[in-house]
């Protein structure tokens, strides 16, 4: 089996009475695509960081395939990085732009001209800027100079490439067309890369792998299938992904919020929270009585907005040829699947 390619161990951070992490065990495997995901606040920026070697951990132990690498310096880790907002050399071309991480070795760890100018074109062709080499920064768009940004990274021959919000600051056509094009791009290269991202639906279309963040700990680690389905946590269930929420209580093996019933044997009597996926809300000839309020389609499917007796508010998303409703129209919705979690 390959060795990690990057562990961290225990590792916490505080910045004056703030603890940013608390405690973080996390196993990078070689070649993973792995999305650092949370709210803001929740620490995943400053686990980039410490992994980058830009903050030093005030406990814990950063592993490089198995060497402590705590203590290191940034320009001594292989990283590469890329931020969100490029931190490109304004007065220099493209090609020297990505030319730097090379130009500015060390004496006999600095390749050749020729080398660094066919190094810089075969990045050019990875990232599909053939012909720009030229260009200064300002002629590009948003989306070329993200891609000039992540090909300085890897002109530095990293070991392990990191992304901080690598598309925060591109409009949501360009970041569609650049999620495909960074997960062909790390296909290519097979480096592991670790990505930040508080967007829920970048991380679960690139990543192999979702570390769910909050309040500085890792409330659960796994592929996009396994959070969604398998949250660990109430907060990861209200995070991920778009779902109902139900304050209620468990009484003799079933959970009640109003006009919600749902099964729940394994569970402790008491007070108690649900959540159900929009997705996972179906109509149906028994359940949940719903008045409807609004149908917002989205592409092939309509979400429904509506309310139940109680006032709870309810959101349904399904397919639009089975979403044949008007606004104040009263449907029956099914609950599929729930996730419920004790309280306390």
């Amino acid at each position: 089996m390959s060795a990690l390619a990057l562990s961290l161990r225990h590792v916490s951070k505080t910045f004056g009475h703030h603890a940013a992490l608390r405690g973080v065990d996390l196993d990078i495997a070689p070649g993973e695509l792995l999305a650092l995901l949370g709210p803001s606040g929740s620490g995943k920026t400053t686990l980039l960081r410490v992994i980058a070697g830009l903050e030093r951990p005030d406990e814990g132990q950063i592993l490089s395939e198995g060497r402590d690498i705590s203590a290191t310096r940034a320009a001594d880790r292989r990283v590469g990085l890329v931020f969100q907002h490029y931190a490109l050399f304004a007065h220099m071309s493209v090609a020297r732009n990505i030319a730097f991480a090379m130009d500015v070795r060390r004496r006999g760890q600095k390749p050749s001209k020729a080398d660094i100018a066919a190094r810089v074109e075969a990045l050019l062709a990875l990232v599909e800027l053939d012909g720009l080499a030229q260009s200064m920064p300002a002629q590009l768009s948003g989306g070329q100079r993200q891609r000039v940004a992540l090909s300085r990274a890897l002109a530095a021959d990293p070991q392990v490439l990191l992304l901080d919000e690598p598309f925060g600051a591109l409009d949501a056509t360009v970041r569609r067309t650049l999620r495909k094009e960074l997960r062909r791009i790390h296909d290519a290269t097979e480096l592991s890369t670790v990505f930040v991202t508080h967007d829920q639906e970048e991380a679960m279309e690139l990543a192999d792998r979702v570390a769910v963040l909050n309040q500085g700990r890792i409330e659960q680690i796994g592929t996009p299938q396994e959070i969604l389905d398998h949250p660990a946590s109430a907060f990861v269930c209200g995070f991920v992904g778009e779902t109902n929420r139900f304050e209620g209580i468990v009484s003799q093996g079933e959970f009640r919020a109003g006009a919600v019933c749902l099964a729940a044997k394994y569970l402790p009597d008491g007070a108690a929270v649900a959540f159900v996926h929009t997705h996972d809300l179906v109509p149906a000839q028994t359940g949940v009585p719903i008045v409807l309020e609004r149908v917002a389609l989205q592409g092939p499917m309509a979400k429904l907005e509506g309310h139940t007796c109680d006032g709870q508010a309810v959101e349904a998303l399904m397919p639009r040829e089975t979403a044949k409703y008007s606004v104040n129209d009263t449907i029956t919705l099914a609950v599929k699947r729930a996730h419920i979690f004790s309280k306390g």
